[in-house]
């Protein structure tokens, strides 16, 4: 919890510590616009008043009140309205704010010094920059750098104020502050923790494209041998495909091709009835974009037996030039590889925001909108929802963005996460989930873990949520010494690794759509799918490797691989329906029970356990030892892992920080995962009342 102060006690402290522009007797004061973090993040000093930065001004939209119930009207089977979309420039025609407000922001804007870029097709925003002293003096604020979370990022120490007459239709000021998202892919990883690095194709061999699909074995027995008399013996299920010739933890043990998915999840019935993505088109925004996506998504197309892919790129890529951006570009390319494997019919769009805040991608996403570039937009990526307030501009700001979008049928899809509670990320007892996911305006998309069997139906499927645990040291002369008791110091690397992130917002109160769920808050996520990197699947990227640009293939996963996913199947949707259906969060709580698959926690009889021998005695190792820290998770799956050398681990799934799987609808995996036939076909055609 953020501690509170008395606001005269506050006001009385920022006076102090930052003294404020004066502004003109004729001023508009902005409230709430003071970012949260300016209270408890380490102030690193005044931004540089020379650096050039972009703001955006928010107008006052027309008849707001009449905007939610149309909303709702458009979303309800019963209404008159039902689907009957606006377009953009209806959009703006009822709810956009007048030309003469805008005229007044961008004088205001100019007289300061301030080049206006744009103004938001909708009427609602102006875009524009200039150096950092101009926008103090036209906001008359003053604008530092703040430590948060690890990021130095830019933000406003006191409210904005805004001079009359421009000040009157100004809703929310963004560009002041900065809050940096997070991209929500994972590597797969080896049992240190070590990501394994993308495999050149040509180092491969003529049968090395994929990996194998069988992620786990039969169950068998490892003894463990120590000094004399120590001996440990563990018995349970294997985690990892017996890759022939191949040095343990060197390779990633498994990994899905989009045939295996395609199959396991049944969307090759889809596609039987010609159900593919024809006509439609999915939006990406991600940040950086990469500058090979072109041919790692035709070569990724080719080696899969997939139809060549339709891509059209909105905005400048930039180079890899640090590992941030590098990151980026592993993530555009899962993004768009794996929305291409779900709806291979479908066109694609990559919408590219010129940096990683919020702000950026939040205009990626306007852009989006008000060019209605798509039915549907997949973002994966977010923040911790902690660090935004109910009245934040930024928030207020993305929330009108959303409510357009719903306006015109467009659905807005986030990742939520990858760190679970986000208790690993912001300090143990400190639980918050994943903004722009939590907002009630767009779809939350969950993760879980797959197991699939040789004929690529599903074996199981949980939520996602790892704990390792380690089981013995292994040194490179053979030993495999015992670790008594096994260990799950996070400090070392185990313990909790990740999982879906999921909960309660601390913002918004529970929208319709969730009315039989508990509580009176919104609740994340709204839909779940393959997210687990240790069960990951396979993208071809180009790197560097000898000095060179080579193809290679990686393993990835996260909550990053679902959205896309996700999206690409409410495309399908689309088509089956003929055109757009709107927010899926406002439509997936009112399908039938066989669209979706209610992900259910189980713990098979193959769970690891064990047993120590010690010189002080015998030691027994339970399921729930080994898999620890299991907060309320009960259920769970467990297997043996090698790690390198003569190492071995327990390696859990269905173990998420404190978020817990149910029956029905649970913050892991939200109401589950679909079964895409009887998905498509019950959007396609919606029946009032369904449930």
């Amino acid at each position: 919890m953020l501690r509170s102060f008395p606001r005269y006690a506050l006001l009385l402290m920022l006076a102090v510590a930052f003294p404020a522009f004066a502004p003109d007797a004729l001023a508009r004061e902005i409230p709430n616009h003071t970012p949260t973090f300016v209270h408890r993040g380490k102030d690193m000093g005044a931004e540089n008043p020379s650096r050039t930065i972009r703001i955006k001004v928010f107008l006052q939209k027309r008849n707001p009140d009449q905007l939610q119930s149309l909303i709702e009207d458009l979303h309800d089977p019963y209404s008159p309205n039902f689907r009957r979309w606006l377009t953009p420039e209806e959009f703006k025609t009822r709810f956009g704010a007048t030309a003469a407000d805008v005229a007044a922001v961008e004088r205001h804007l100019t007289g300061y010094g301030l080049a206006i870029v744009s103004t938001d097709a909708n009427n609602l925003a102006v875009n524009a920059q200039g150096a950092v002293a101009d926008v103090q003096r036209a906001f008359h604020v003053q604008l530092h750098r703040f430590e948060v979370n690890g990021d130095v990022v830019r933000a406003n120490t006191g409210n904005p104020v805004v001079d009359e007459p421009a000040g009157a239709p100004v809703s929310a000021v963004g560009g002041l502050s900065e809050i940096m998202a997070k991209p929500h892919h994972l590597r797969a990883v080896d049992a240190g923790g070590k990501a394994f690095e993308p495999i050149p194709l040509e180092s491969l061999g003529p049968d090395g494209l994929v990996f194998s699909s069988q992620c786990f074995r039969d169950a068998q027995s490892v003894i463990l041998n120590g000094a004399p008399p120590t001996t440990a013996t563990y018995s349970g299920l294997l985690y990892g495909a017996d890759i022939a010739n191949a040095t343990p933890g060197t390779l990633p043990p498994c990994a899905y091709q989009p045939g295996e998915v395609q199959t396991a999840y049944k969307l090759k019935d889809l596609y039987a009835q010609g159900l593919d993505g024809t006509g439609q088109t999915i939006v990406v925004v991600d940040a950086f974009g990469s500058t090979t996506i072109e041919q790692d998504l035709a070569r990724f197309s080719e080696a899969y037996g997939l139809p060549a892919a339709r891509l059209t790129v909105v905005g400048t890529v930039v180079p890899a030039t640090n590992s941030l951006i590098a990151g980026l570009a592993t993530e555009t390319t899962l993004d768009l590889e794996w929305a291409h494997a779900v709806a291979p019919g479908a066109s694609l769009v990559l919408v590219v925001a010129p940096s990683p805040t919020l702000g950026d991608l939040n205009a990626a996403v306007q852009l989006a909108v008000d060019r209605q570039l798509g039915n549907v937009i997949s973002n994966s990526y977010g923040a911790p929802e902690i660090l935004f307030d109910a009245a934040d501009p930024d928030l207020a700001a993305t929330e009108s963005m959303f409510a357009q979008a719903a306006a015109q049928g467009i659905s807005v899809h986030y990742s939520s996460g990858d760190d679970g509670d986000f208790s690993n990320v912001l300090g143990p007892g400190i639980t918050t989930v994943s903004y722009p996911a939590s907002s009630p305006l767009t779809t939350a998309i969950g993760g879980t873990s797959l197991a699939i069997r040789p004929d690529l139906s599903v074996d199981f499927q949980t939520g996602w949520g790892n704990n390792l645990t380690r089981l013995s040291l292994g040194t490179p002369g053979g030993a495999n010494d015992p670790v008594v008791p096994p260990s799950n110091d996070p400090a070392a690397g185990l313990g909790f690794q990740a999982g879906s992130g999921g909960g309660t917002s601390g913002i918004f109160g529970k929208p319709r759509f969730q009315r039989r769920q508990y509580g009176d808050f919104r609740l994340v996520p709204d839909i779940s799918w393959l997210a687990d990197p240790f069960t990951g699947v396979e993208i071809l990227q180009t790197i560097i490797s000898g000095g060179r640009p080579v193809v290679a293939v990686g393993v990835v996963g996260g909550t990053s691989l679902a959205c896309p996913m996700f999206s690409a199947l409410w495309a399908i949707a689309a088509q089956a329906a003929g055109g757009p259906i709107g927010q899926a969060a406002r439509s997936v709580y009112e399908l039938n029970g066989r669209a979706i698959a209610d992900v259910k926690a189980f713990s098979p009889s193959t769970n690891v356990s064990g047993v120590i021998q010690t010189p002080n005695g015998t030691l027994a190792e339970s399921a729930d030892d080994l898999s620890a820290p299991l907060f309320n998770q009960r259920r769970f799956v467990s297997a043996l892992r090698q790690g390198a050398s003569t190492s071995w681990f327990n390696l859990s799934f269905g173990t998420d920080s404190s978020l817990v799987v149910r029956n029905g609808w649970d913050n892991v995996t939200g109401l589950g995962t679909p079964n895409a036939p009887e998905f498509v076909s019950s959007l396609a055609c919606p029946t009032p009342g369904q449930k």
